[in-house]
């Protein structure tokens, strides 16, 4: 049993999380189904050390939106009575990456990723 979680990259319970910028290539996020269009394709956050993408796929293909991780201005989150809002706004006016349907845990570990990989950046 341990080694089957030590390949899925599962923590023991005695272990602390890797620092962002020792964390794997990139971390993904999937929205609940149980909210608003995410029913059929739910919608996922990527977060690697060189960007952020909303990734929504469709019947036909796929939209993908992303945002360079030293191009991020701030990370906003709203939190419901089950679910989370994430607003990922840019530096260069762009619009920003919106996600609805998120823990609020996955939430949080999104805006430390960034936040990590922007000040491992400098």
């Amino acid at each position: 049993m341990e080694e089957g979680r030590a390949r899925m990259g599962l923590a023991s319970s005695g272990q602390n999380l890797p620092a962002p910028e020792a964390a794997a290539a990139e971390q993904s996020f999937t929205a609940s189904r149980w909210t608003k269009g995410n029913f059929l394709f739910p919608t996922r956050i990527v977060v690697s050390p060189l960007r952020v993408s909303r990734v929504k796929k469709h019947f036909v293909g796929s939209t993908d939106e992303s945002i360079s991780i030293s191009q991020v201005a701030s990370v906003k989150i709203s939190t419901g009575f089950f679910w989370s809002e994430i607003v990922i706004e840019s530096t260069g006016g762009t619009d920003p990456i919106t996600s609805h349907g998120h823990r609020k845990a996955d939430a949080l570990r999104i805006r430390d990723l960034v936040e990590g990989f922007q000040a491992a950046r400098r």
